[in-house]
């Protein structure tokens, strides 16, 4: 069931000029990026971790590598999601050990996703850094974590969704505000 439109607070070109701003805020933070790697979390973010790495890429010509984490198996939630849980699938065809793993989402709301994606990062190796960059951070944290970079703070109610819609999964680039 699609839920009511209650506005929409980011089009194509406010995403775009967001992520570019995400971008050079990386590179600047790091010094540039000899040793920075991108982590989508499935699955909005790893869209948006590619689209980090090519304007990455486009202003300093260098690639960055993409990789892509599903914390499905480390959410704190799973035995009340369903009891087949969908998997998505994790690819990170690189070390992270000695890296800036700068984590990508789409958006920051209670900080559960993003601890456990720091939980399955670090399984997987022992980085520098962990960052963390989203496109919206709606507030409403439930655990003490914070976004290095935030393309755009959205005061939201406890019953609103903020969704994030991107042309690789839905064929549209916005951000809309459901009850």
């Amino acid at each position: 069931m699609q839920l009511p439109e209650k506005a929409q607070i980011m089009d194509e070109t406010a995403i775009n000029r967001a992520l570019s701003r995400i971008a050079h805020e990386i590179i600047e933070k790091n010094k540039g990026t000899s040793n920075i790697v991108l982590v989508g979390i499935q699955r909005r973010g790893v869209p948006m971790a590619r689209r980090l790495a090519a304007k990455i890429c486009e202003f300093e010509g260098k690639k960055v590598p993409v990789g892509i984490l599903d914390i499905t198996l480390y959410r704190d939630d799973l035995s009340t999601l369903s009891e087949q849980p969908v998997i998505n699938g994790t690819e990170i065809p690189f070390d992270i050990t000695g890296k800036v793993v700068v984590m990508v989402d789409d958006v920051l709301f209670t900080g559960r996703t993003a601890r456990a994606a720091m939980d399955a990062l670090i399984d997987m190796g022992r980085p520098i850094a962990i960052q963390f960059a989203v496109l919206i951070d709606r507030g409403h944290r439930e655990l003490p974590i914070r976004a290095d970079y935030v393309g755009k703070n959205v005061p939201t109610s406890r019953s609103e969704v903020v969704n994030v819609q991107l042309v690789e999964i839905d064929d549209i680039n916005r951000v809309v505000i459901t009850e």
